[in-house]
């Protein structure tokens, strides 16, 4: 089995680190919080297990939770203020970790994209036939259902 040697940083470059592992899932975020930190209409997210990512130096991100409970902290280039990692807690489900997809490069292949997350609040249409959740509860149950299908093959 080929090892999986995923490079990740920041914008500027500073807050950088590997990923032994390959990615799980990947989708688009339309919440007012993406478009927001990402300075985009929405984020293109790749999800890992959190076992194989390196932790960045703690001292060079700014954690911040935006919504209760703070199941996903996002961490901040200090320097930048790209997001660089989030570490997402769903109760019993493996922890996972974030990254944005522009954040990511090395030995990188990557699954296609997969959902739209918090529709209701996209810029413009995506014009795929990926599914769509719109508002809190379907798009929280959309990601479970899709990252659930790839870590139990369900």
């Amino acid at each position: 089995m080929k090892t999986v040697d995923i490079k990740a940083q920041c914008r500027c470059g500073k807050v950088s680190f590997s990923i032994q592992g390959p990615a799980l899932l990947r989708g688009y975020c339309h919440c007012s919080i993406c478009q927001a930190v990402n300075h985009a209409p929405h984020a293109d997210i790749t999800v890992f297990r959190a076992r194989d990512v390196e932790t960045p130096d703690a001292s060079l991100l700014q954690y911040n939770a935006y919504k209760f409970p703070p199941i996903l902290q996002r961490g901040k280039c200090a320097d930048c203020g790209d997001i660089a990692i989030e570490y997402l807690t769903l109760g019993v489900l493996p922890k996972t970790v974030i990254v944005p997809t522009k954040n990511l490069s090395g030995d990188c292949v990557l699954p296609e994209p997969a959902f739209h997350m918090f529709y209701e609040n996209r810029v413009a249409d995506a014009d795929d036939t990926l599914p769509k959740g719109k508002g809190y509860l379907a798009s929280q149950w959309l990601f479970a259902k899709k990252l659930i299908s790839v870590l139990f093959g369900k």
